[in-house]
């Protein structure tokens, strides 16, 4: 999917954080007028003037920054928090859903736009900013993996070149290649390990450790010791250099003593009660669990109450909210509101507010696809020691070029990345 190029009403207005309904409130227009200059008609020079002034007062510059990252595969920026945290400064987003982009822009008062589809810079990866470490939540799609003996008697190259063509993960392994960053922190689902009976993640680390010579860890980490959400994501750390940075190592916060629902829940009664399930719905659930249980499975939902810690919340969560649903006084249960998924993934939190202009379906979309943001926090600090150490030894000794070969992607011209 390509993204339209983005008008410039729409780039200051997202930059200064603000929904078109209330850019047109700041500068006084209608709706109607505000809409139309999003998609791309013609604005008064006052009020671009206006909007371009009123921006640059927002937009944090971050020129003290430690280091400078960029955020691929963004969703809505759990991974950006982290690292803003310890004193990263992000210089380029890539995030293809509009809905995302929405909540992002919203949450963010950048210096750059919102790039699209990933492809568009992984065909060409000049177009990404330098830059120190690089961030990616990439989508675990399966590789179609041939043996090597079998691309061989086709004259078929192997290894970088097509085990992982036509996968998002190619796409970060090009921009990789040609920057060659001092570090990386790619996040996924834990059973990216073991998808397709470990093939997918040798693939993807042989890419990374054999292919792009950097020196890779990873862990599997789970959410409960920050939040009150069984939810487990593996996080790969690479470096281009020799490092003491040991992930098994890291001391984890002790679960038992982590957060339970209620520190997350809102009061009962400042909940609508269109979260509550309808009596059919209810009915249905009910009766589908009995049904699996019959049949001695254990599919069905899952019933939580104030002291309790929820399973993982998934993007399916605005079909049903079975996964989680809250117990409360009366018949029926109710699902989580946006506002209380945004607590559990850790993005409304402290002294923090999460804005969330979107619809529930998309909201549940968005906080469902993300990470947990004080397990990005926890791993940010436990790294930003080695990834100052990596720029400094980057800046005294200036890396090797690495070149790969031509890649060719079945949907665009052949590429040459360099680093």
């Amino acid at each position: 999917m390509r993204s339209r190029k983005q008008s410039e009403f729409s780039s200051l207005r997202q930059k200064a954080g603000m929904t078109i309904d209330e850019a047109a409130d700041f500068l006084e227009v209608s709706s109607r007028s505000a809409y139309r200059y999003e998609d791309g008609g013609r604005i008064p020079r006052l009020a671009l003037r206006t909007l371009r002034e009123h921006t640059e007062k927002q937009v944090d510059s971050s020129v003290d920054a430690k280091f400078r990252f960029i955020d691929l595969f963004a969703g809505i920026g759990g991974l950006r928090l982290g690292f803003q945290a310890v004193g990263g400064h992000c210089v380029f987003t890539s995030e293809w859903d509009p809905g995302a982009q929405t909540t992002y822009a919203l949450n963010f008062r950048d210096n750059h736009p919102i790039g699209g589809d990933i492809c568009e810079y992984s065909a060409n990866p000049g177009k990404v900013p330098e830059h120190d470490l690089l961030l990616a939540g990439f989508p675990c799609q399966p590789f179609s993996i041939a043996g090597v003996s079998k691309k061989n008697s086709l004259n078929r190259p192997h290894g970088f070149l097509c085990d992982t063509q036509g996968t998002l993960f190619f796409d970060t392994a090009q921009i990789i290649a040609h920057h060659r960053p001092a570090a990386f922190v790619l996040e996924n689902v834990k059973n990216l390990e073991g998808h397709n009976g470990g093939q997918t993640f040798g693939t993807i680390m042989n890419v990374l450790k054999n292919e792009l010579k950097y020196h890779v860890q990873y862990r599997v980490i789970s959410s409960e010791p920050w939040v009150p959400q069984k939810r487990e994501r593996i996080f790969i750390v690479g470096f281009r250099e020799p490092t003491d940075f040991d992930f098994q190592a890291l001391k984890l916060p002790d679960a038992k003593a982590g957060p339970k629902l209620k520190s997350i829940l809102q009061p009962h009664d400042e909940v609508d009660p269109k979260y509550t399930l309808t009596p059919r719905l209810w009915q249905y659930l009910q009766d589908y669990k009995a049904k699996h249980q019959a049949k001695g499975n254990g599919f069905g939902y899952s019933l939580f109450g104030p002291e309790d810690v929820s399973r993982t919340l998934s993007a399916r969560y605005y079909k049903d909210g079975s996964e989680v649903l809250i117990d409360q006084p009366g018949k029926r249960p109710r699902r989580l509101t946006p506002l209380e998924c945004a607590r559990l993934m850790g993005f409304d939190r402290g002294d923090r507010r999460w804005r969330i202009e979107v619809s529930d379906t998309q909201a549940y979309r968005q906080f469902g696809n993300a990470v947990v943001v004080p397990v990005v926090e926890f791993v940010a600090r436990a790294i930003e020691p080695h990834i100052r150490k990596a720029i400094a030894r980057a800046e005294q000794t200036p890396a090797k070029p690495h070149i790969v070969p031509v890649i060719t992607r079945p949907d665009t011209k052949p590429i040459a990345a360099y680093g």
